[in-house]
C-alpha cells in the first residue's frame, strides 16, 4: 500500500516537473523530416499554407518553390524564405512567420514499466523527469530505478539512476537531460517468490531492506500447519547456480529469492 501511495506521489512530482518547462518555444530546435509548419506572410494571406517537411528535409513554398529546411531552426528558415521572396522581387518586404506545429524529427524512447510507452516528440532540451511525466509516469510494476542510454559525440553511453532516492533527496543531479534519439527505460520491480505453508503463495514485489517475516506477512501468514522453524531458501549464485540454504526470519531477502515455509511436525 505504502509503495503504490509513494509510486502516486513518484507519477505527481514527475508531472509537476514536466509543466514547469513544457511551454519552452520550438524555435531554436532543427527542422526535419515529418516536422508540420504553419507558414504566414503578414500582409499576404494568399501565402500562408501549413506543410510537412519531406524526407528530403525540404518544403514546397508558393512562388519560390522548393526550399531546403532541414537542419534550420524555425527561426532560420522564416529568415531563408523572406530572402528568396524579397530576392526574387516577389515582395518588397517580407515578414515571414513559423509554427510548428507537429515536432516529429526529434524525439526520445521511453520503454518499460511506464503507463504509456512509445516515442515521444522532444521540444528542445527536456529531462528524464519531464519525458517520465508525458509517459504517464512510472507504472505499477516500476521499480526505483531507470536505464538511460544517450549517444552524445558519436559515442554511447548507458546510465543507471535511481528515481526514489533522487526525489527523497532533492539532489536532480541524476536528472539527466535528453535529446533527439535518447532511450528512457523503467526497469521492472525485483519480486521474491513465497510457497509452501503460507495462506497466499505466489511472486511478489521486493521491498527495500524486506526480511523474511515482512514476506512471511505479504504472503498471508502461515497455514494453519506452517512453521518457522527450517525456513530456506532458493538463490542464484554469481555463477547462475542455484543455492538452498536456511535462513533466519530477520534475514534480508534479495531479487528472485525463492521462499519456501515447511509443515509442522507437531
Amino acid at each position: 500500500m505504502l509503495k503504490k501511495l509513494f509510486t502516486a506521489l513518484l507519477t505527481m512530482l514527475l508531472l509537476t516537473s514536466a509543466l514547469s518547462t513544457i511551454c519552452a518555444r520550438a524555435a531554436d530546435i532543427p527542422l526535419g523530416p515529418g516536422d508540420v509548419l504553419k507558414i504566414a506572410v503578414f500582409g499576404n494571406p494568399d501565402l500562408s499554407l501549413e506543410t510537412k517537411v519531406s524526407e528530403a528535409g525540404s518544403i514546397t513554398f508558393p512562388l519560390i518553390g522548393h526550399v531546403d529546411v532541414g537542419g534550420l531552426s524555425a527561426s532560420d528558415a522564416e529568415k531563408k524564405i523572406s530572402g528568396l521572396l524579397i530576392g526574387g522581387k516577389f515582395l518588397r518586404t517580407a515578414q515571414v512567420n513559423i509554427l510548428v506545429t507537429e515536432l516529429q524529427s526529434q524525439q526520445v524512447s521511453i520503454l518499460g514499466q511506464v503507463l504509456h510507452p512509445g516515442r515521444y516528440p522532444i521540444n528542445g532540451t527536456r529531462t528524464v523527469t519531464d519525458m517520465l511525466a508525458v509517459a504517464g509516469g512510472v507504472g505499477p510494476d516500476g521499480g526505483d530505478t531507470a536505464t538511460i542510454v544517450r549517444t552524445r559525440n558519436g559515442k554511447t553511453k548507458k546510465q543507471v539512476i535511481n528515481l526514489v532516492d533522487m526525489i527523497h533527496s532533492a539532489d536532480m543531479t541524476a536528472n539527466l537531460d535528453l535529446i533527439n534519439g535518447d532511450m528512457v527505460y523503467v526497469d521492472r520491480a525485483p519480486k521474491f517468490y513465497i510457497y509452501g505453508q503460507v495462506q497466499h503463495p505466489g511472486g511478489y514485489r521486493l521491498e527495500r531492506n524486506m526480511n523474511v517475516t515482512q514476506a512471511l506477512s505479504i504472503g498471508g501468514g502461515l497455514t494453519p500447519r506452517g512453521t518457522e522453524r527450517g525456513l530456506r531458501v532458493k538463490r542464484l549464485d554469481a555463477n547462475g547456480k542455484t543455492e538452498t540454504f536456511s535462513v533466519k526470519t530477520d534475514d534480508e531477502l534479495r531479487s528472485d529469492d525463492v521462499v519456501y515455509v515447511q509443515e509442522s511436525l507437531f
